[in-house]
């Protein structure tokens, strides 16, 4: 895919970009050719929305926090004096070009509860409609360790999913995706095409860069597989350059992972790029073939159920050797389900005292991994 070819685009821009660690600053003059680069897709017909980090970054030295690890309430109160820095930085930035920014934060539940997801979607789509350029970062300020995204290369991934874009961009220190580790294995060949997301490709993950990042070629093959199961391409190429949308534009190196060619409806793709199941569910290889096949997963199939969960939460479904098969929304709350389950379905309304779904998990609300 070129980049020019997409209507709707997602650039997620890290803090190792946005801040000079010199000064712990905004780099205004890179951001100012980001912006650049932005003005040139809308011109020719693009809707875009960026993610930046950087806000813990930009309050760190004002607030006198770099000699240490943050704990919990110190990143949230850096979050919340550097997020005003990085929206007014941003602002400016887009300014420059004519364009309108608007500032939206989100947490892990806007992607994670249905009814706050389609409204995140609805305002995002009103904001592409004003003209304006979203511009995204978690809520650290109020999220808390247990209920966040944790890097904003998988919060990008759902937010292409969720106003359905065309294409995300990752721009990082790497032009792509290699074999093995560039920067320790010399014979680490350059892959400028990833059409399947194997588990060969996901093996080829690294450990997170030192520095401001919180990411890595993990998170970033993680987002890559949430994105492209949701119909969208996604690039990885170099952020640390002048210019690096329209260079990637000019057809510069990068790695574009291929969307899936099923590319899951609006529903099954949320389930699937679900982060944070509430529960799991562990089924025998009887109930892992019906489920291969297309079918419904039934409480006989279930072997344990795990987690604190209520009906219409998202769930794990697992081999008994701890492979994840599937993921989908329960039918019941975890107390039945643990009830039920191992039982045939015309047993259910004797163990439960009324009338339920035959099965634990539809298969309209189920998709395998």
């Amino acid at each position: 895919m070129r980049l020019g070819e997409a209507r709707r685009i997602v650039i997620k821009i890290g803090s190792a970009l946005v801040v000079e660690p010199k000064t712990a600053t905004p780099r205004t003059e890179w951001m100012a050719g980001v912006a650049a680069d932005v003005a040139a897709l809308r011109a020719n017909g693009a809707e875009v929305v960026l993610v930046s980090s950087g806000a813990v970054a930009l309050a760190r030295r004002a607030l006198g926090l770099t000699k240490r690890v943050l704990k919990l309430e110190e990143k949230q109160a850096a979050a919340a004096v550097g997020q005003i820095r990085l929206a007014g930085a941003w602002q400016a930035a887009l300014a420059g070009h004519g364009m309108n920014a608007a500032q939206v934060l989100l947490t892990l539940a806007e992607s994670e509860d249905r009814r706050r997801y389609l409204n995140a979607r609805a305002t995002l789509g009103t904001l592409l409609e004003l003209g304006c350029v979203p511009v995204i970062n978690e809520n650290d300020t109020v999220a808390t360790t247990e209920i966040r995204f944790g890097d904003n290369d998988r919060l990008a991934a759902r937010v292409a999913e969720m106003i359905s874009a065309d294409a995300l961009v990752l721009l990082s220190d790497i032009d792509g995706l290699y074999t093995a580790d560039p920067r320790n294995n010399p014979q680490a060949a350059h892959l400028p095409v990833v059409e399947r997301i194997t588990d060969e490709i996901m093996a080829m993950g690294g450990e997170p860069p030192p520095g401001y990042s919180s990411g890595g070629m993990r998170t970033k093959l993680i987002a890559a597989r949430i994105a492209t199961g949701a119909g969208c391409a996604m690039a990885i190429a170099r952020g640390d350059i002048a210019n690096p949308i329209a260079a990637l534009a000019a057809g510069g190196r990068c790695t574009w992972f291929q969307p899936a060619p099923d590319g899951r409806n609006a529903w099954k793709s949320w389930i699937a790029g679900s982060l944070a199941p509430q529960g799991v569910l562990v089924v025998d290889e009887g109930a892992a073939r019906a489920l291969r096949q297309g079918r419904s997963l039934l409480p006989a199939g279930v072997r344990a159920v795990e987690g604190q969960f209520q009906r219409g939460d998202a769930l794990s479904v697992r081999a008994t050797t701890g492979e994840e098969l599937a993921r989908g929304l329960s039918a019941y709350d975890a107390a039945d389900a643990q009830r039920i389950a191992g039982h045939r379905s015309a047993e259910i309304e004797a163990l439960l005292g009324w009338r339920g779904r035959d099965e634990l998990i539809h298969r309209d609300d189920l998709v395998l991994l």
